[in-house]
C-alpha cells in the first residue's frame, strides 16, 4: 500500500543558531574543517544535468586570506552558454507540465537536506564572503525559509483561483509559467538570494540559467548538489559560472530568454533593464525584470527616541557583515538636541566589536569581499573626511593581509553629500544633522534610492507620517532596517532600488508567472 504523502504544516522560519551551545559549536567547528579540506575543488558547470569539467577556470578565493582558493569554478563559454538555452528551451516544455504538488514537493525535499547541511553550507560562507558564523547561519536560514515559503506559495496559486462565476459558464483563472529565465543573483547574501530567486521560478514551472556572483559561485556550486540529490531533473537549473563580459549580455538578450531576475548594483541593473527592452529578431514577447539593486538606507532619530536603543539597531544595522547589505544603515539622520549623544554611544558600540578572520567564533566583523571593494570602499572614506569629520575608524590595512576595513563613522555630512547619497556598500556610515523631525524625514527621502528605513521615536503621529511618507519599500519603527524575514516582511525597494518584488511575500511568484483566463459556455 502506497504511503500517503505527509501533511503540509504552516509556515514557519527557520530558528537560528545558538552558537553558545557547545554542541553548536563544535559542529560549526568540524563543518569548517570539512570545508577546508575541501579547498581547491573543481566545481563544473551543469547544462542539462550534465557536468562539464572541461575549459577554463576562475579560482574563488577568501577575502579574509587571499592567498586561499576556497575552489576552482569552469567557465561558460558563449558556446556553452547558447546550449544552455537550447536544453532550458527544450526542458521547458515537459517541467511546465509538471503538477505544481510534484514541483513544490522537490523544494520540500531540498529544504530538509539543506537544513541537514547547514553547518556544511555556512561554513562555506565563512570562507567564500567572510560572512560571520551568525551572518552565514542566518543565511542559509532564509534560503531554508525561501524554500519551504516558496513551495507553500506555489500551491496556493496552483490552486483554483476565485472569480466571479456567471450562469451558463464556467471561469477560471490559472496562473501558468513564463518559459527560460535568467537569474543573477548578488554575492552577500550568496545562499540565500540565490536560492530564493531560482526556486521561485523553478516551482512555478520556469526553466533557469543560473549565473552566480563570480565572487560567490562555490556555495551556488553547492546548492545544484543539493538540487541534483533531490532527483530535479536535468535542464530545469543550468549552472553557468562565466564572465558577465562573455556571457552576460548573450543571455539577457537572446530571444528566447523571457525573463531576467537580478540582484545587484544599480548600474547592472539599469544595464539589464535597457537591454531587456529590447526586442530582438525572433523575438515574441516583452521581457520581464524582476531588479533588486541598491539603497542609501537611512535611521531617523528624533528627540523622544530611546537612544541607547537607537544606537544598539544602528550599530547591528550599519556594521552586519561589514555593511555589504543592500538594507544596511549608511545613513544616521538625528534632530540635533539628540545629535551628540547618539553619535558618541554608537560610536562606543561600534569601539566594542571584534574584526578578523570569521571562522574565529569570536569574529563579528570579517573582510570585505575583494580587492576592488577594498580600493572603493577606502575612497570613499577619504571623500567622507573632505565634506564630513572622521570620528572613528578610517585606517588603512595591507590588502594582502586580508581585505579588511575598519568600521569608520563620519560625523557632520551634509544630506547632499557624495558620502549622503552614493551607495558605499562597506562599513562606511554617515551622521547627519536635521533641525527637528519635519527636516530629518525631508533628509531620509532627498535620495534616488527607497529600500529600506527606520524611525526611532515614541511619538504616534510621527510613526504615522513616517508610514505615510518615509518613501521606502521596507519601513521599521523602534528597530534596526535590516533582518526582514520571509512570510513576516516582504521585502523590496522603490525608486532606483528595483521594481519593489517583494521577495518573500504572497506577491513574489506572480512576478515569474502570466495570468491565463479560461471560459468554458455550458
Amino acid at each position: 500500500m502506497a504511503t500517503a504523502a505527509p501533511a503540509i504544516t504552516e509556515f514557519r522560519n527557520e530558528p537560528l543558531t545558538d552558537f553558545s551551545d557547545p554542541e553548536n559549536a563544535r559542529r560549526m567547528h568540524e563543518a569548517l574543517a570539512r570545508v577546508r579540506a575541501s579547498f581547491g575543488t573543481v566545481y563544473p558547470l551543469v547544462i542539462g544535468g550534465r557536468k562539464i569539467t572541461e575549459g577554463a577556470t576562475q579560482p574563488s578565493i577568501n577575502p579574509a586570506r587571499p592567498a586561499e582558493v576556497v575552489g576552482q569554478v569552469v567557465q561558460c563559454t558563449p558556446e556553452l552558454a547558447l546550449e544552455a538555452i537550447r536544453i532550458a528551451d527544450q526542458t521547458f516544455e515537459s517541467w511546465r507540465k509538471v503538477p505544481v504538488a510534484e514541483r513544490a514537493d522537490y523544494l520540500f525535499r531540498a529544504a530538509a537536506l539543506m537544513r541537514a547541511r547547514k553547518f556544511e553550507l555556512a561554513a562555506v560562507m565563512v570562507y567564500e564572503v567572510s560572512k560571520s558564523w551568525a551572518e552565514a547561519d542566518a543565511d542559509i536560514a532564509e534560503l531554508i525559509d525561501f524554500t519551504e515559503y516558496y513551495a507553500r506559495e506555489a500551491l496556493r496559486i496552483g490552486a483554483p483561483q476565485p472569480v466571479v462565476q456567471v450562469p451558463g459558464e464556467r471561469n477560471h483563472l490559472r496562473y501558468v509559467p513564463l518559459g527560460i529565465g535568467v537569474v543573477i543573483p548578488p554575492w552577500n547574501f550568496p545562499s540565500a538570494i540565490m536560492g530564493g530567486m531560482t526556486l521561485a521560478a523553478v516551482v512555478t514551472g520556469n526553466t533557469v540559467l543560473l549565473k552566480p556572483a563570480s565572487t560567490s559561485p562555490v556555495i551556488a556550486a553547492r546548492f545544484m548538489e543539493i538540487m541534483a540529490e533531490v532527483g530535479l531533473p536535468g535542464g530545469v537549473i543550468n549552472y553557468i559560472p562565466g564572465p558577465g563580459s562573455k556571457i552576460g549580455d548573450l543571455i539577457v538578450d537572446h530571444p528566447r530568454v523571457r525573463f531576467i531576475a537580478f540582484t545587484g548594483s544599480k548600474e547592472v541593473g539599469l544595464r539589464i533593464f535597457e537591454r531587456a527592452a529590447k526586442v530582438h529578431p525572433g523575438q515574441i514577447w516583452l521581457k520581464r525584470t524582476v531588479l533588486e539593486m541598491g539603497g542609501k538606507d537611512a535611521i531617523v532619530v528624533d528627540e523622544t527616541a530611546d537612544i541607547d536603543k537607537a544606537a544598539a539597531g544602528i550599530v547591528q544595522a550599519a556594521w552586519g557583515f561589514q555593511g555589504q547589505k543592500c538594507s544596511a544603515c549608511s545613513r544616521v539622520i538625528a534632530v540635533e538636541s539628540v545629535y551628540d549623544e547618539l553619535l558618541q554611544k554608537v560610536v562606543e558600540g561600534t569601539a566594542r566589536l571584534t574584526q578578523g578572520d570569521p571562522s574565529d567564533p569570536a569574529t563579528f566583523n570579517g573582510a570585505v569581499i575583494d580587492a576592488s571593494a577594498f580600493r572603493s570602499i577606502h575612497e570613499y572614506i577619504e571623500i567622507g573626511k573632505q565634506e564630513g569629520r572622521l570620528v572613528f575608524g578610517g585606517e588603512k590595512h595591507d590588502p594582502q593581509d586580508g581585505y579588511f576595513v575598519p568600521p569608520t563613522i563620519i560625523a557632520d555630512v551634509p544630506p547632499t553629500g557624495r558620502l549622503a547619497q552614493e551607495e558605499v556598500f562597506g562599513p562606511v556610515l554617515a551622521f547627519i544633522k536635521a533641525r527637528d523631525f519635519e527636516e530629518a524625514l525631508a533628509f531620509a527621502n532627498n535620495t534616488e534610492f527607497g529600500l529600506t528605513g527606520a524611525l526611532f521615536s515614541k511619538v504616534p503621529a510621527r510613526i504615522e507620517r513616517a508610514a505615510e511618507d518615509f518613501h521606502v519599500g521596507n519601513l521599521y519603527f523602534n528597530r534596526k532596517c535590516t533582518g526582514a524575514m520571509v512570510g513576516v516582511q516582504p521585502f523590496g525597494g522603490f525608486n532606483m532600488s528595483g521594481t519593489d518584488s517583494k521577495a518573500g511575500g504572497p506577491d513574489y511568484l506572480l512576478l515569474f508567472t502570466q495570468g491565463k483566463a479560461i471560459c468554458e459556455r455550458l
